[in-house]
């Protein structure tokens, strides 16, 4: 009998530690940066610094934006690099940036009519940003060029932590639950928010934070694995095709997930 219970234990121990998301290390970057916010498949870092200014950084060059008259930048989403966002918070305003960094749209939501009280935003298709309308408690696919709302969710019962988005789907988490949009506005997907504090997101996949652990949501499934990595602070994740970044201490470490 206390044969039969070690051999379920080692066999339990085994199914868990399948379930587990295994990662290789490949590289390490020292870079000293206030917030990082991409990574993309060229290796191009898009980052911010302690002035606020933002950098786009590849092998050879490194060039800067920055609006002192807007302070803080809290967002930035490089998903499309001809049409980067960035999104100051405090002054509820996101600028449009080219793939030179050449300021080419800007909206002040304060401006708009009818006003708008942005929490969070995320690239759409086209023209368009989804973000979270604080007042409405609503998530809107915006249209920017003709200031106009192309679609909305029913209102959200919690508070928002996250929003990240692609041409075909966003990605929002609150304190209940992980919603999955397409970008029609259908929900397509909805997860108990276990504990999850922050997301990311690439073509692939999506990685979720719970305090110093990861987890990893791979497309066309439903189950949430954890990964296996070394015992680290994080400050920061990314995640870009089947490349994990984690980024603490000045060191963006760099890891290849190995997904079943």
């Amino acid at each position: 009998m206390r044969k039969l219970v070690y051999l379920f234990f080692a066999l339990s121990l085994s199914v868990s530690a399948q379930e587990q998301i295994q990662m290789q290390a490949k590289d390490s970057t020292h870079l000293k940066a206030k917030a990082i916010f991409g990574v993309d498949t060229f290796g191009t870092l898009y980052y911010a610094t302690d002035d606020n200014t933002f950098n786009k950084k590849t092998k050879d060059t490194t060039i800067t934006y920055t609006n002192f008259q807007l302070g803080e930048i809290t967002t930035a989403n490089a998903f499309n690099p001809l049409k980067i966002n960035l999104f100051y918070h405090d002054f509820n305003t996101v600028v449009i940036l080219d793939n030179r960094l050449a300021e080419v749209f800007k909206i002040d939501f304060n401006t708009t009519q009818p006003y708008k009280n942005v929490s969070f935003i995320s690239t759409g298709f086209d023209n368009t940003l989804w973000i979270f309308n604080q007042d409405l408690q609503q998530l809107e696919l915006y249209d920017y060029k003709s200031n106009t709302i192309r679609l909305k969710t029913v209102p959200i019962q919690s508070d928002i932590l996250d929003l990240k988005s692609d041409y075909n789907n966003c990605y929002m988490l609150t304190e209940k639950y992980l919603y999955v949009y397409s970008y029609f506005g259908s929900l397509i997907a909805k997860y108990p928010n276990d504990g999850y504090e922050s997301l990311a997101f690439s073509k692939a996949h999506l990685a979720l934070k719970k305090k110093d652990k990861l987890y990893l949501l791979s497309k066309n499934t439903d189950e949430i694995k954890p990964i296996l990595h070394p015992n680290l602070l994080i400050s920061q994740f990314l995640v870009t095709n089947e490349t994990l970044y984690i980024y603490h201490d000045e060191i963006l470490r760099q890891y290849q997930l190995k997904p079943e």
